[in-house]
């Protein structure tokens, strides 16, 4: 085993460097008392836990984070799953549109949030001005000025930028099933949509997986679009557990709770992965 140590010392550092130290840190820092500048000030022990618990909203905002979380994540899947049935089929342009799916995620995200913003914009916005002009609205809408209205229009913003990953993830599951398992099940009279569930759809439980742990990941810690049409809204009745500790440090300079909340943000990040792992078994061997 310790002949393996000279071949496994570079990755082991790097996970160390990148994974562990930072981990690490952040636990620390949550219990130590920092100035608004980041000056350590002496240990806290859980005091910054204890002063995060006391922010009134904070039921509110964990609500939030499980719409927000879920509905994204769920919706994306459904749509890239019929998406990437789609892509798989051979029809005249597949390349140009396969290729086309991916402008949204090699977007900057910023820039395409902002691009939604101000097209929903209610004075400016085209598309405010498109349903005034056909009669839907007698006036522009505030729907990014509103907490509700907002947070839906981010989840929309998030799922129209986490399909194009998620799509081709699923699409590399589709193209890796043997095209006998289809015809078997032709031959012996399963209907489009008996082929799928039973045949298919068992096939992709590992290209779904993957594409789930990940999307939760980035959508559970994406900043950006939350910031860009909610963050000008007052108080907390618009935010995410990431949006609120971007608050903390930004706002209301409250370094040490704004730890406290990242380390309850990786605590729950670590148990929803665990709890989707444990039901889902993604590397549970499927019968072909």
């Amino acid at each position: 085993m310790l002949r393996a140590v000279p071949w496994l010392g570079p990755a082991l550092l790097l996970i160390v460097a990148i994974v562990a130290f930072p981990v690490g840190y952040m636990l620390w820092t949550s219990t130590r008392d920092l100035s608004a500048y980041g000056q350590d000030r002496g240990p806290a022990g859980l005091a910054n836990f204890r002063a995060l618990f006391d922010i009134g909203e904070l039921g509110t905002v964990l609500a939030h984070t499980v719409v927000w979380v879920v509905s994204v994540v769920l919706i994306t899947l459904v749509l890239s799953a019929g998406l990437a049935q789609f892509l798989n089929k051979d029809f005249p342009g597949r390349t140009a549109v396969r290729m086309a799916i991916l402008v949204p995620w090699a977007a900057s995200v910023v820039m395409t949030t902002t691009i939604f913003y101000y097209m929903l914009d209610p004075d400016v916005g085209i598309a405010n001005r498109f349903l005034v002009d056909i009669g839907l609205l007698e006036r522009g809408y505030g729907f990014t000025k509103q907490p509700t209205q907002a947070f839906l229009v981010a989840i929309g913003v998030a799922v129209f930028v986490s399909i194009p990953f998620t799509t081709y993830t699923i699409l590399a599951g589709l193209q890796s099933i043997p095209a006998e398992i289809e015809e078997a099940g032709r031959v012996d009279g399963a209907g489009p949509w008996q082929r799928y569930r039973y045949l298919t759809l068992p096939q992709l439980r590992p290209a779904i997986a993957v594409a789930t742990v990940i999307n939760i990941i980035n959508v559970f810690n994406s900043l950006p679009i939350l910031q860009v049409v909610t963050g000008s809204i007052a108080g907390f009745s618009a935010d995410t557990t990431t949006t609120l500790t971007f608050k903390l440090i930004r706002q209301n300079q409250q370094v040490d709770t704004a730890a406290a909340m990242s380390v309850l943000n990786f605590a729950l990040i670590v148990v929803i992965i665990a709890i989707y792992v444990k039901l889902v078994r993604p590397t549970r061997q499927v019968d072909a």
